[in-house]
């Protein structure tokens, strides 16, 4: 059987295959798989074999989707990361800085090409989709919450 190093890297891999940049996914997997509640950057650099600056450009691609957050830990002087307890809600929800920067780009595409124009019908098809994702991805992480017997989010 392999051991949680080899899934890491699968699942890196599957991340990888589906779009995600190959050292930040290496670098999500090390933080899904440590069996501690923080890791620093260099912990995860040693682990995975690369170099400190790799990991840090993979730290803040990971950052605004709320996949790591940065954790002060007394008597370190060294940023300590974690995944999130709610990680994956916070990557789908309105707290995710890239859907609000993909709504604000679609809405300024539109505004300098018209709405009226191809390219502008376009951008107003992702102005409208991330409307709507913003609109109703917090009902659907209440729903989420409800079912796992959490608190709502104010």
């Amino acid at each position: 059987m392999a051991g949680p190093m080899d899934a890491a890297e699968r699942m890196a891999l599957t991340l990888t295959r589906n779009g995600m940049q190959r050292m930040t996914a290496r670098v999500l997997c090390a933080l899904l798989f440590a069996d501690q509640e923080t890791i620093t950057a260099g912990e995860i650099a040693e682990r995975l074999g690369v170099s400190a600056g790799s990991v840090s450009g993979a730290l803040k691609m990971l950052q605004p989707v709320g996949l790591i957050e940065r954790v002060p830990v007394p008597g370190s002087r060294r940023e300590h990361y974690r995944f999130p307890d709610d990680g994956w809600p916070t990557l789908m929800s309105a707290q995710n800085e890239v859907v609000g920067a993909m709504l604000r780009a679609a809405e300024e595409g539109v505004e300098s090409t018209g709405e009226d124009s191809v390219a502008g019908r376009r951008l107003a098809e992702m102005r409208d989709f991330y409307r709507y994702l913003l609109r109703e991805l917090p009902r659907l992480m209440d729903v989420w919450r409800a079912e796992r017997g959490l608190p709502r989010e104010e």
